[in-house]
């Protein structure tokens, strides 16, 4: 699948970076796996093939996806319990082949935990207020909304789980851990 480009922007500012993510799609509280890949998928396991079927049920953003008209690294907001009920791991996969962004209040133990194995990049920040199309400055343990001006607090993953994700997943972090070991 010939991804676009990541249309994220990331600054340098004093001495910290900052990612500049665009909302492209705003879903409310309880967003289950089952809606942000539907079961009848459930065959397709390959994390290749995944990414096809990213909201399914959501036709036009599926067919925004799937036309590359959605660029890497956009955001998607949700509310509180993101990513409940099942443990199908399809979910993180399809949204990680995007290359998007969660930025939720907050995201459902079982999905959190997946997307630290698989390197989805995550963003937990419990009093967020954004709509689709608003630009969101991620920096210093803070969302800035730079369309409407508001400013929110990260909730700060450990430090382990945080080193996880920013490695690509659980076996990414640990191939290097592992040749960091044998040098």
């Amino acid at each position: 699948m010939g991804r676009m480009k990541p249309e994220v922007r990331i600054q340098k500012r004093g001495n910290f970076y900052m990612a500049i993510k665009k909302v492209v799609l705003k879903v409310g509280d309880d967003v289950s796996t089952d809606i942000v890949y539907p079961g009848r998928f459930m065959a397709t396991v390959l994390p290749t093939e995944t990414p096809q079927f990213a909201f399914a049920d959501n036709t036009a953003f599926n067919s925004k996806l799937k036309a590359g008209g959605v660029p890497a690294g956009s955001a998607i907001l949700g509310g509180k319990n993101f990513g409940c009920g099942s443990s199908r791991e399809q979910a993180v996969s399809c949204l990680k082949g995007h290359n998007l962004t969660i930025v939720a209040r907050n995201i459902a133990r079982i999905f959190l935990q997946s997307a630290i194995n698989l390197g989805l990049d995550i963003v937990i920040c419990p009093a967020i207020e954004a709509a689709e199309g608003d630009e969101l400055e991620i920096a210093q343990g803070r969302v800035f909304n730079r369309t409407s001006g508001e400013s929110f607090a990260i909730e700060p993953l450990p430090k382990a789980r945080q080193a996880i994700i920013d490695a690509g997943g659980l076996v990414p972090y640990t191939r290097k851990l592992l040749l960091e070991t044998r040098a």
